[in-house]
C-alpha cells in the first residue's frame, strides 16, 4: 500500500462569468468524442491566470476542455487550434504532452474557440515545496534535474518526426519575438521607462539564432504536472497554446526568470513565486550548465534570454491585468497584477546591471 501526503485539488467551484452553456456544450461533446457514455458534469481547475481550463466527466470517463480566457486577447495568444494541432501530434514522441481529442471553431458552442484533451493525474506544485521534497536533499535535486530534463528532450525532438515542421515562422525568431512583445506593451497602454530601458537593451544586443527547435513558450514549473507518489517525476507538460518552432534558448531563458537562486533580493519571489531557493535546489549556474550538457547547445547568451523571459512575463501579467481594469473579467486575482509588474521592471533593470 502506498502512502503519501494529501495534495490539494485544483478543482473549484465554477466562478459564475466563467461557467459554460451546457446546452450547447453536451451535444457537441457527445458527437466528437469517442467515450460519453453517463451523465455529464463540468469543474473548473483554479490554477493559471490566462486559459480558462474545465474538467469533462461522462460518467467516470474524464476530459479537459481547454478555452481562452474572456475579454480581448492578443491575436495570436491563447491559440487553441495551435494547442489541439501540436497534442495531437507530439504526445507520439513526447510522453508529457498530454493528447488532443477534438478542436471546436464554432463561435455558437461557447463563443470561442476550444479543444479537448486528455486528463493526467497528478499536481502543481505552486509556491512552496512538497513536505517530502523540502525535507531530501536529493529530492530537490532529482526535482530540478526533472525540470531541466524534461525541457532538453523536448528541444531535441525532431520536429518532422511529428509532423510539425510547418509550426511557426522559425527564421528571424528572436527579432520577430521582441518586436512582437514589445507591440503587446503598447497595446496595454501601460507607461513604465524601466521597461523601455530594458527593450532597448535587448535590441542592442540581440544575440544569433543558433539552431531551431520546438518551443513549448511558457515552460516553467507551475506548467508540470507532477506524480502524486513522487513528485520529482514529471506527469505532464501543459499549456501548449504558444508552442512554436524557434530559438530554443527562449524556453531556457523564461524558465530562469523564474527559478530562484540563493543570491537572489527577497522580492523576487512575490514576482515569480516558484518555490524559494532551498539547499540542494539546483542553482540558475547549473541549470545552465545542465542544459548545456544535456542539448548540446552554446549557452554563452543566457543571460541575455534570462532577461527576455523577465520581459516577457511583465508583459503578459500587464495584459492579463489591462483586462480586469477594463471589467472583461471579474477574477479578483488580477487585480494586484500591476503592482508584480513595476516590480519585474525594476528586477529587470538589476539583471542589466
Amino acid at each position: 500500500m502506498n502512502i503519501y501526503p494529501p495534495r490539494q485539488s485544483e478543482l473549484i467551484n465554477i466562478r459564475p462569468d466563467e461557467r459554460l452553456d451546457l446546452k450547447r456544450l453536451e451535444p457537441w461533446l457527445r458527437n466528437h468524442l469517442p467515450e460519453t457514455d453517463g451523465k455529464l458534469s463540468v469543474g473548473q481547475f483554479g490554477g493559471g491566470h490566462a486559459n480558462l481550463t474545465y474538467l469533462i466527466r461522462f460518467g467516470r470517463t474524464e476530459y479537459v476542455l481547454r478555452r481562452p480566457p474572456l475579454g480581448i486577447v492578443a491575436a495570436t495568444a491563447h491559440d487553441m487550434k495551435r494547442e489541439n494541432q501540436v497534442l495531437a501530434r507530439l504526445s507520439r514522441e513526447y510522453p508529457l504532452a498530454p493528447a488532443s481529442y477534438a478542436f471546436c471553431d464554432d463561435q455558437n458552442i461557447l463563443g470561442s474557440d476550444f479543444h479537448i484533451m486528455e486528463r493526467r493525474h497528478g499536481f502543481v506544485i505552486r509556491n512552496e515545496l512538497p513536505a517530502d521534497v523540502r525535507t531530501s536533499a536529493d529530492k530537490k535535486r532529482q526535482l530540478g534535474e526533472m525540470v531541466i530534463d524534461s525541457l532538453s528532450k523536448l528541444h531535441k525532438i525532431d520536429p518532422k518526426s511529428v509532423n510539425l515542421s510547418s509550426l511557426g515562422r522559425p527564421t528571424g525568431y528572436v527579432k520577430r519575438q521582441l518586436n512582437g512583445w514589445r507591440t503587446r506593451w503598447a497595446a496595454t497602454e501601460r507607461q513604465l521607462s524601466p521597461v523601455e530601458t530594458i527593450f532597448s537593451w535587448l535590441d542592442e544586443n540581440q544575440p544569433s539564432q543558433q539552431t531551431t527547435t520546438l518551443l513549448h513558450n511558457d515552460y516553467q514549473l507551475e506548467n508540470i504536472l507532477v506524480d502524486l507518489r513522487d513528485p520529482t517525476k514529471a506527469v505532464a507538460v501543459l499549456d501548449w497554446d504558444m508552442c512554436t518552432q524557434g530559438d530554443p534558448l527562449m524556453d531556457l531563458g523564461y524558465l530562469l526568470n523564474w527559478w530562484a537562486d540563493p543570491t537572489d533580493d527577497p522580492t523576487w519571489h512575490k514576482l515569480t513565486p516558484m518555490p524559494r531557493y532551498e539547499v540542494g535546489l539546483p542553482t540558475r549556474n547549473d541549470v545552465i550548465e545542465r542544459y548545456a550538457k544535456t542539448t548540446g547547445f552554446d549557452v554563452e547568451h543566457a543571460n541575455w534570454y534570462h532577461l527576455f523571459g523577465v520581459l516577457k512575463l511583465l508583459v503578459i501579467l500587464e495584459q492579463i491585468h489591462v483586462r480586469f481594469v477594463r471589467g472583461q473579467t471579474q477574477d479578483e486575482r488580477f487585480k494586484s497584477l500591476g503592482k508584480r509588474v513595476d516590480g519585474l521592471a525594476q528586477k529587470g533593470l538589476s539583471l542589466l546591471s
